[in-house]
């Protein structure tokens, strides 16, 4: 089996930016041990699967270890080779995920992508946590999903040198850390998810699906500039709308193939 292959830094409008993304066009899905094994060859963050399915796409994303139930940036790499490559007449798609549909319209150069709220409850710091991270958070909060720690500064943020294998073993199988962002930012934030595979992930999506409603009750807004701090770093437009995040990026194709399967 033959299947195109494109791979699109997303959430950035340079090269060698953003968060790389595969994404794979197929008729079908074949067994999900392939798709694992797939992903695990192309060794990114995300791994994208597409299906055509009456006018629209049945989606799938898998780490090179694990599927994951909703990603941010191969669902914005997702829409770039649809409406760029795939079908250049279109300037919306909906992808059927297990996170229900996903609606991303174009939107000159950027893609906005509407994806469920994730809600967070405060907490007590989890045992161990603060060891993990490197530094005492100033709060904690958690869905079924991550944490999010909330620290001092932006430059606690960037400076920040996990123990990976501690953040593994802790009961969520991400944590996102974030502060107040300076230089027009509104905030900033970083990404870990070792037990996913992912010992940092270079821009998240799905991880400021949490942040949005966060900064929304600590701000008092509902539209925010976002930066992920990470090596590579990327920019992520976020808006509030009800029970939904609209989150915006760019998106810069590096590779076009083929996979032979």
């Amino acid at each position: 089996m033959k299947a195109p292959l494109f791979q699109v830094d997303a959430f950035t409008t340079r090269l060698f930016a953003g968060n790389p993304a595969a994404v794979i066009l197929l008729d079908e899905y074949p067994a999900d041990e392939l798709l694992r094994e797939i992903a695990a060859e192309n060794n990114l963050a995300e791994t994208a699967f597409l299906v055509r399915s009456d006018g629209d796409y049945r989606l799938r994303w898998f780490t090179p270890t694990t599927e994951v139930p909703l990603c941010g940036h191969a669902t914005l790499a997702s829409a770039a080779v649809v409406m760029e490559r795939l079908d250049r007449s279109r300037e919306s798609v909906v992808f059927h995920s297990a996170s229900g549909p996903l609606t991303v319209n174009r939107v000159g150069r950027s893609y906005v992508m509407n994806f469920p709220v994730r809600m967070s409850e405060r907490i007590d710091t989890p045992p161990g946590f603060g060891e993990a991270l490197g530094v005492d958070p100033v709060e904690v909060f958690a869905n079924e999903f991550n944490y999010l720690a909330v620290l001092e500064s932006e430059e606690v943020v960037r400076g920040l040198e996990p123990d990976f294998a501690a953040i593994a073993r802790q009961e969520r199988s991400g944590v996102i850390v974030t502060a107040e962002g300076t230089g027009g930012y509104d905030f900033v934030s970083r990404y870990f998810a070792p037990a996913k595979g992912i010992p940092e992930d270079p821009v998240t999506g799905a991880a400021h699906t949490m942040l949005a409603p966060y900064w929304s009750g600590r701000l008092g807004k509902n539209s925010f500039r976002a930066y992920q701090a990470s090596r590579r770093g990327g920019e992520v437009v976020c808006r509030l709308v009800g029970d939904r995040t609209e989150l915006e990026g760019c998106c810069v194709f590096y590779l076009e193939g083929m996979v032979e399967i």
